[in-house]
Order: C-alpha cells, then sequence, then structure tokens
C-alpha cells in the first residue's frame, strides 16, 4: 500500500512524523487532500484542522490538528508542515484554555481600541476560542 512521510513542526516541537495513508490541509481556501503520488506543491495553511489518517498498520485513525497559520510542501510522498500554531486536538486542556481565553477577553476589553497590543490580543482571543471548538477532551 503506498504512503505519505509526513513531518509536522511547529517553531518549538515536533508535532507529528512518521508514515500515514492521506492528509487533509486547512487552507485558506478551504481544504486539500494529499494522497500518495501527489504532484510537488507548496500551500499557505489557514486556520481550521489539519487531519492526519494513519496506516491502518499503524493502529488507523484519525490525528486531528488545530492550525493557523503557516505552510505545508508537498513533494510527492512527502509531506512537510510548518505551523505557525499547532495544537493536537487530543491535547487540549479545556479548563486552561477556558481560562486563557476569558483572561484575554479581559486584557483585550481594558485596551484602549487605538492601542497596539488590542492585535495581539484579539489574535490570541481567536486561538484560544479555535482550540475550545476543536478540543476533544
Amino acid at each position: 500500500m503506498a504512503e505519505l512521510t509526513v513531518q509536522f513542526v511547529r517553531p518549538d516541537r515536533l508535532v507529528y512524523e512518521g508514515p500515514v495513508a492521506s492528509v487533509i490541509l486547512a487552507t485558506p481556501k478551504g481544504e486539500l487532500g494529499i494522497w500518495p503520488g501527489r504532484r510537488s506543491i507548496i500551500c499557505a495553511l489557514g486556520d481550521g484542522v489539519v487531519r492526519i489518517n494513519r496506516l491502518e498498520a499503524n493502529g488507523g485513525g484519525t490525528v486531528r490538528v488545530v492550525v493557523s497559520g503557516g505552510y505545508a510542501e508537498v513533494d510527492h510522498d512527502t509531506v512537510i508542515i510548518l505551523a505557525d500554531h499547532a495544537r493536537r486536538a487530543d491535547d487540549i486542556d479545556r479548563t486552561q484554555t477556558e481560562a486563557l481565553l476569558a483572561d484575554a477577553r479581559a486584557k483585550l476589553a481594558s485596551l484602549d481600541p487605538d492601542d497596539n497590543r488590542s492585535a495581539y490580543w484579539s489574535q490570541k482571543v481567536k486561538w484560544w476560542t479555535m482550540l475550545l471548538k476543536y478540543a476533544e477532551s
């Protein structure tokens, strides 16, 4: 059976590595399916969930990774994903994320709309809201 080799990294660590059956990427224009033998491409990642479909020989199932920004490079049967922000859906602590979201919303509400920090806190609110949406735990 044909397979892909995937290496999925974010700035501070490896998220996933190994042989897989297919990968569904979250791009700014929608989902993009990658199967063995795919022509070479480089594409931007958007906000959403990357689905890594494991080989039956390796236990099968799907690993879901919440992403926001980055790039993916496909070269025939190799996929390298470089995400700006990424978190496995099965590794999201709801209680901690809800606390972080509440804190970010409070900080954002306390800032003047012209304050440069409001863009930072808006992005944090967006990220933590997305994590809660896709959390598996």
